[in-house]
């Protein structure tokens, strides 16, 4: 049996962890913290922990993870660089899955955005459109910026200076190496993530949406028993490499 921390345990991913941890016959919650909740006492009881929190979180978790030498299953989003380096060099002691989304639909998204960038080439403006519900802090979401890095690096672009998150005034017309990510904000909207290709004439749509927040929890707890089967002792992974798409 696996036991697992589940951090932010009282937010609305934290509950559907919990949940889908609770009905699989291999995991169990061992243990739950939020605001105020000692981390070194959960982490003693646990093999490893499956975040997803806020990164305001991240440098407290990666420490006592790190001292503890738990593994990290890790859904937060909206890191700045100086906390994925944090994570990347923790990573060099203890095991980390970090992706921006867990369910196996998305990634396999992710995979077809890239075959179809490749097939398509370059006659084939790229934008990526999301949506999340109204209480969602940071944009664009991880899983579009995942898309957007995929685009950027099969069109041999770069993220930070090819992509235009939104347009508003006289921007002048497109240019054809930059990538659109737009956010939609509103309502309850788990996720819907969209990359379109418009080319002259047609118009190629990848679409994913999520109805329920289990969908992203079942597949966390997927990585976990992934981590712990692998009897990984360090290395940053993703969903990716959970599912055996690279």
């Amino acid at each position: 049996m696996l036991n697992i921390l589940v951090t932010g345990c009282r937010g609305r991913m934290g509950q559907a962890v919990s949940t889908a941890a609770s009905e699989d016959s291999e995991t169990r919650v061992s243990a739950g913290i939020d605001l105020g909740d000692s981390l070194e006492e959960a982490l003693a009881k646990s093999d490893l922990v499956i975040d997803f929190t806020l990164p305001s979180f991240t440098n407290e978790l990666i420490e006592g993870a790190v001292e503890a030498g738990k593994a990290i299953v890790m859904g937060t989003t909206g890191h700045d660089d100086s906390q994925l380096a944090l994570i990347a060099e923790a990573s060099k002691t203890i095991p980390i899955v970090h992706a921006p989304n867990y369910s196996v639909g998305v990634n396999t998204l992710f995979w077809l955005t890239r075959k179809a960038t490749e097939v398509l080439g370059k006659d084939f403006d790229l934008e990526v459109v999301e949506m999340h519900h109204r209480h969602k802090k940071d944009s664009p979401s991880g899983t579009a910026r995942r898309l957007a890095e995929i685009l950027a690096d099969v069109r041999g672009l770069s993220y930070d200076d090819d992509c235009r998150h939104g347009r508003f005034g006289d921007v002048g017309a497109r240019t054809t190496d930059e990538i659109g990510v737009h956010a939609l904000r509103g309502g309850d909207v788990v996720g819907d993530h969209t990359v379109v290709y418009a080319g002259d004439g047609e118009r190629v749509e990848l679409t994913h949406k999520a109805s329920s927040r289990l969908t992203f929890a079942i597949g966390a707890v997927r990585a976990a028993k992934w981590v712990a089967s692998e009897k990984l002792r360090s290395g940053l992974y993703d969903m990716q490499d959970v599912l055996g798409l690279k």
